[in-house]
């Protein structure tokens, strides 16, 4: 079966061995995706790091041929719960008409500390 990777532009997708995303057959599958900006910077608002997150996994989703429609499954890794209502608020202003099965979970900390969310999805698309 064919195998497909995008590039999330990571100088460490080598040495650690991952992709932004990963499309086998009609899955698709995007990896944890961090709130960076393309100059490296991080803004703290837990709603822009969440709309910043899905605007990276959408991108790596459709550079593979998938769309916001196929989504099946989103995760949500937040530090605080008080980040619930923005990240949720996030995910509903991409997921509302699609509705995806979800998963919100509070974790003790997030690789960079500035970081308040990092997200994942999966997508099952037309071939």
């Amino acid at each position: 079966m064919d195998r497909r990777h995008a590039s999330s532009g990571s100088p460490y997708e080598a040495t650690i061995g991952f992709s932004r995303a990963v499309r086998v057959g009609n899955h698709i599958a995007v990896s944890g995706t961090a709130p960076i900006w393309p100059d490296g910077g991080i803004v703290l608002d837990p709603l822009d790091q969440a709309r910043r997150c899905w605007e990276i996994a959408i991108g790596a989703l459709t550079e593979l041929g998938g769309s916001v429609s196929e989504v099946v499954r989103t995760r949500q890794y937040i530090t605080s719960a008080d980040a619930a209502e923005p990240v949720s608020q996030a995910h509903g202003e991409v997921f509302h008409d699609v509705r995806p099965a979800s998963t919100v979970v509070v974790v003790a900390g997030l690789l960079d500390p500035r970081w308040q969310v990092e997200v994942e999805l999966d997508a099952i698309v037309s071939e």
